[in-house]
């Protein structure tokens, strides 16, 4: 059977803890170094025993400046950080202004429309009453000058076709000036033509029919 997890607790036998620390210790050093070599990191470790004893690992005997680096990182990290606040912060009070505006305007509309009239003071409602009317004045304006734009697209709809009418109406009398000459002398030429029809007269001699013409004269 496999060994069961040891429950990670803290070594009560003094002998016992110091014997695993610095088993340990010397186990994460090498860690450290491997993990430096092998992925070419820049690695510090620092362990203080209960002693107050210092063991430190850093890359290529660094440490300086990488605890410097780690500083500005940090320093760097929490001004984003500090930023970010700042931004959220900037939003909330956005929010909370935009909804108050919010509530403002619904309160008003309801005003408008009569309703929620009770908690409103003489003064307010006198400046509601003022509102209303230069409100209605506006609207009778625009109004009338919709009503205006109107008529007067109306006015010179019926005059185009006024115009279009009177050109038609030209064009015709044009024409029946020109066509009107040939129409008459055809008129006259038919009058004066002599039209013969031939009418005839049965008899019954020697079982035949005897036809006879006459003239006839269109006065």
């Amino acid at each position: 059977m496999g060994r069961g997890r040891v429950q990670l607790k803290r070594i009560e036998n003094k002998i016992n803890r110091q014997v695993t620390f610095s088993k340990r210790r010397s186990g994460l050093l090498k860690k450290a170094h491997e993990i430096s070599v092998l992925c070419d990191a820049e690695v510090a470790l620092i362990v203080f025993s209960s002693k107050g004893k210092l063991f430190e690992y850093s890359t290529d005997s660094c440490m300086e400046r990488i605890l410097e680096r780690y500083d500005r990182y940090l320093y760097s990290d929490r001004q984003l950080v500090g930023r970010d606040i700042s931004q959220s912060e900037n939003w909330v009070l956005e929010h909370a202004k935009l909804k108050a505006r919010v509530e403002v305007l619904e309160k008003n509309k309801r005003n408008f429309m009569g309703e929620d009239l009770e908690s409103l003071s003489l003064k307010e409602l006198q400046s509601l009453e003022h509102q209303l009317d230069a409100a209605i004045k506006s609207i009778r304006s625009r109004k009338n000058q919709a009503m205006f734009e109107s008529i007067s697209a109306l006015q010179k709809k019926d005059k185009a076709l006024q115009d279009h009418n009177n050109t038609l109406l030209k064009k015709i009398r044009e024409r029946e000036k020109k066509t009107g000459p040939r129409e008459g002398q055809l008129i006259q030429c038919t009058n004066k033509a002599t039209i013969l029809q031939p009418q005839y007269c049965l008899t019954s001699s020697r079982d035949s029919f005897v036809g006879e013409r006459t003239v006839v004269h269109h006065r």
